[in-house]
C-alpha cells in the first residue's frame, strides 16, 4: 500500500509562497510513489477554537478535517512565519484535529499520534521562515507527530520561484526532495493510518 500524505499550507492567500512551495513537495512525493491529498485549510468551516462550541456541536468542518489526517501516514506542511510563530489559521486548524471525538479519551489524538511530519516554510525574510517551523515542530512533537529532522527553508522567497513555479535554485530543491523522501521513509516504518 502506497504512502498517504496530506498536503497543506498555514496560508490560505491567493498566491502564496508556502503554497506554491507544499505544491512542489507534494508533487516530489508523488514522483516518488506517494499517495497526496492536497487541501487549502480555506475549504474548511472551521470556528476559533472554543470549548463551549465543541460541547455544543462538534463542527462539521473540524470532523471532516480530523477524518483527512486520521487515514494519512503523514503531512507535507508549510508554515508561514507570523510574528514569529505558526499562523492563527493553522494552529486553529491543528487544535481542532487535536480534539476527541467519537466516544475517544482526551489524549487519543487520533489525527496526529504516530504519524510523521515534513515542515518547510517561505518568507520573503532572510530567515526563510525558521522560527515559525520551529515553533511548529514544538507543537506537532507535543502531540506525538514524529517529525522529520530535515526541514526546508526558502528565504528572500519573492525571488526564489520561477515562472512554472519550480524552485530556481539547485539547492533548496534537493532539501526539498531530501526531506520528502525521509517523510515517505518514515512513514512506511509506522503503524498505518486509522480509517
Amino acid at each position: 500500500m502506497p504512502v498517504k500524505l496530506l498536503a497543506l499550507s498555514g496560508s490560505t492567500r491567493a498566491g502564496s509562497l508556502n503554497q506554491a512551495l507544499v505544491a512542489l513537495a507534494a508533487a516530489e512525493a508523488r514522483a516518488r510513489g506517494a499517495e497526496v491529498t492536497e487541501i487549502s485549510l480555506k475549504a474548511f468551516d472551521l470556528p476559533l477554537y472554543d470549548g463551549d462550541i465543541e460541547a455544543n456541536a462538534f463542527p462539521q468542518g473540524a470532523r471532516d478535517l480530523k477524518a483527512l489526517f486520521r487515514s494519512h501516514h503523514g503531512f507535507l506542511i508549510a508554515s508561514p512565519e507570523y510574528n514569529g510563530g505558526v499562523s492563527g489559521v493553522l494552529k486553529n486548524a491543528i487544535d481542532w484535529v487535536s480534539r476527541p471525538t467519537d466516544g475517544e479519551g482526551l489524549v487519543a489524538l487520533s489525527g496526529f499520534r504516530g504519524k510523521v511530519a515534513g515542515l518547510m516554510a517561505a518568507s520573503i525574510s532572510p530567515f526563510g521562515g525558521l522560527r515559525g517551523v520551529a515553533h511548529l515542530r514544538q507543537i506537532l512533537s507535543t502531540i506525538q507527530v514524529v517529525v522529520a529532522t530535515e526541514q526546508v527553508m526558502i528565504p528572500f522567497a519573492l525571488n526564489a520561484f520561477d515562472e512554472t513555479g519550480a524552485l530556481k535554485e539547485p539547492l533548496p530543491a534537493q532539501l526539498l526532495g531530501g526531506m520528502v523522501a525521509r517523510v515517505i521513509d518514515l512513514a512506511e516504518r509506522l503503524e498505518p493510518p486509522t480509517a
